[in-house]
């Protein structure tokens, strides 16, 4: 009999990073405490307790001024602000894996989403992600998020964000994902279950598949170990979840050839090694030998070689450089300037601790123990390569314009100097290119010289395509009275034309407004956004009449809601005739100011006193409601001229 034992069998970096602040906290403290359990393994509890970590269960029974951890898997917004009351020292062991969970939720509740998680609800990771937002849905699988969809036909409108529990089984959540993706039209899906947890779930089914026995090793409560379990048993007809060696039975490896070990993200090794050992007395007893623990860690370490890509777990960010575990016996770390190409840049805004990272590997010092990484490198071969297949596969790749050339311009994809022909750059003949410098545009490459380093491509093809689709979407799905927001591109004596998301419409001078306009300038400029709806359509002439004024809204009900005889109004004189004015009363209704009835003396003419433009008080002296007509006096608001004696001149009394 042989047993398999998993390479990435117990902790994870997130336990591990937990144990290792608590344990160092309770050495600088003399002691702290944390709520609940650290991590869900009741050997590593009862060790820290040993070392000076005291277990409360609330927050209340943490005496003021004290120092407590934060577990791994976080905690509740409500018993964290409980603890700052407190007055407490914080120590935050929360997983960063979790921490981003907690983030997710945070900008669903800014954005007005509604957050779901996949995963058990009862889990106090999934409890304290939930505590981030006001109306949390934690589902535990496609069943109820099937569920979820059937209780209300809203469901299906309301924008979502979906995220995973960190320790869900993969198969799980993308069934759910699937679901979601099929009901919801506005849904953002976040992949958060955990790398290492994905590597641990994936090793599990391979090593139960070969196995006639299968042991997983973790505590009862402890949700990644719980998954393992049913991973292992839809492969592996016996499966075993144990916490210690004490519990394993002889009778389990009866007829047994094959045996597969793993273990949860919060199992120590030394569990691991204690199980292992009590398995391999089959071993002894049928093939005489034993191979080590140790032996079978030094095996799954990974031999570093200077030239090849290797991936890893950014575990530190120190003043100069970022440490990567890449699951190898040499330490290994990438220096600032081999992390990006800019030089601007902070480390912190590329990585974060927990992050994995793929790198290219500079140099292995085996004597020292230590291997130099480069980030750049990689990304710069990598870039290359997406370029060359940017051309093959007619990819859409977007870069920044940095400068105008002899011809074009240059645009930078990734580090990449990419030009751009002038008659490729989606501009008009005889543009100024230069003013699209800073602009970031899309672009497809074209043509790829990687040993002379030329690289030619499209923005036009792009925007060409773009136009032609936005085109086809909106004479598929025009109709009349549907509204647009659009833009004005071109102006007439008689209209303006609009373009509406790739199709130009016309808008009627006599539909820009309600107030009589001679031009459409009055009320417009080249490059205003406008609202507007479709009037008529000719799908065969593509062509499209637009409106802008509101037909729901009765300028003439609007002035009878407003006035009446006898008020007085402030209108703006619109057209001058030789028999008075017309004046617009409230935008569509215009009123008639006879010429009697402009000035307190005779006039020849009306445009002796009045101006089209100008605004004056205007009595309405009368309204023909049937005719809709209106009657304005500008002389009735004028105080009445003295009367004369035509003998002496003498005012008469």
């Amino acid at each position: 009999m042989k047993v398999l034992l998993a390479k990435s069998a117990g902790f994870c970096y997130g336990v591990r990073r937990a144990v290792e602040l608590a344990e160092r906290t309770a050495e600088e403290t003399g002691g702290c405490w944390m709520l609940g359990d650290l991590i869900h393994n009741a050997h590593v509890v009862e060790d820290l307790a040993r070392r000076g970590v005291r277990k409360a269960a609330a927050p209340d029974m943490v005496p003021e001024g004290e120092t407590v951890l934060i577990r791994s898997h976080g905690e509740s917004q409500e018993v964290l602000d409980a603890l700052a009351g407190r007055g407490v020292r914080l120590v935050d062991a929360t997983c960063p894996n979790v921490c981003r969970i907690h983030t997710l939720a945070m900008e669903a509740e800014a954005q007005g989403r509604q957050f779901i998680l996949i995963g058990d609800p009862h889990h106090p990771e999934t409890r304290a992600a939930a505590s981030r937002c006001r109306h949390p849905l934690v589902l535990e699988g496609a069943k109820e998020v099937d569920q979820w969809w059937e209780q209300s036909s809203k469901n299906r409108g309301i924008p979502v964000t979906l995220a995973a529990q960190t320790t869900c089984i993969r198969e799980l959540f993308e069934t759910s994902c699937k679901i979601i993706k099929k009901e919801c039209t506005n849904v953002k899906i976040f992949d958060t279950i955990c790398n290492a947890t994905q590597t641990r779930q994936t090793e599990a089914a391979t090593i139960a598949a070969q196995a006639d026995v299968m042991v997983v090793v973790g505590d009862r409560k402890s949700a990644n170990t719980k998954h393992l379990t049913e991973i292992c048993q839809k492969s592996c007809p016996r499966v075993y979840q144990v916490e210690n060696a004490e519990q394993l039975s002889p009778d389990w490896f009866n007829d047994c050839s094959v045996a597969g070990l793993t273990a949860g993200a919060s199992t120590p090794a030394c569990i691991i090694k204690e199980v292992y050992a009590t398995m391999s007395e089959e071993i002894r007893a049928v093939e005489g030998k034993e191979e080590s623990f140790e032996e079978l860690l030094n095996q799954s370490f990974k031999t570093l070689n200077t030239g090849e890509k290797v991936t890893g777990i950014v575990t530190a960010i120190t003043p100069t450089e970022v440490q990567v575990d890449v699951g190898a016996k040499q330490a290994a770390y990438i220096k600032f300037n081999e992390l990006s190409d800019d030089p601007n840049a902070r480390p912190e805004d590329i990585v974060k601790v927990g992050d994995e990272i793929e790198t290219y590997i500079v140099r292995v010092n085996d004597v020292e123990g230590y291997a130099e990484l480069s980030k750049k490198r990689l990304d710069a071969v990598k870039v290359w390569e997406n370029i060359e297949q940017a051309v093959e596969e007619k990819i859409v790749l977007e870069g920044t314009v940095t400068e105008e050339n002899k011809g074009g311009i240059v645009v930078s994809v990734k580090g990449v100097r990419v030009f751009v022909p002038a008659s490729q750059s989606g501009q008009p003949r005889g543009a100024d290119l230069s003013a699209m410098k800073g602009q970031k545009v899309q672009l497809r490459i074209t043509e790829v010289n990687r040993a002379r380093r030329r690289v030619v491509g499209s923005i036009r093809s792009v925007t060409d395509e773009a136009r032609r689709a936005a085109q086809e979407e909106i004479w598929a799905n025009i109709e009349e009275g549907k509204r647009y927001t659009g833009t004005v591109k071109s102006m007439t004596s008689y209209g303006v034309f609009v373009d509406i998301g790739g199709v130009d419409g016309m808008v009627h001078i006599s539909e820009l407004s309600w107030s009589r306009i001679k031009t459409p300038s009055e009320v417009c400029k080249v490059g205003d956004t406008m609202e507007v709806y479709v009037i008529s359509f000719d799908t065969e002439k593509r062509k499209i009449s637009l409106g802008v004024k509101d037909h729901n809204v009765d300028p003439w009900q609007v002035f009878m809601d407003k006035y009446t005889v006898g008020d007085v109004a402030s209108v703006r004189v619109v057209k001058l005739m030789t028999f008075g004015a017309f004046a617009e009363v409230v935008p569509g209704v215009d009123g008639l100011i006879h010429i009697s009835q402009i000035a307190d003396r005779r006039i020849e003419k009306p445009e002796d006193v009045l101006s089209e433009g100008q605004i004056v008080d205007a009595k309405i002296t009368a309204v023909d409601e049937e005719r809709k007509k209106i009657s304005l006096s500008i002389r009735a608001l004028l105080a009445p001229a003295p009367e004369y004696d035509d003998v002496d001149d003498e005012p008469i009394d």
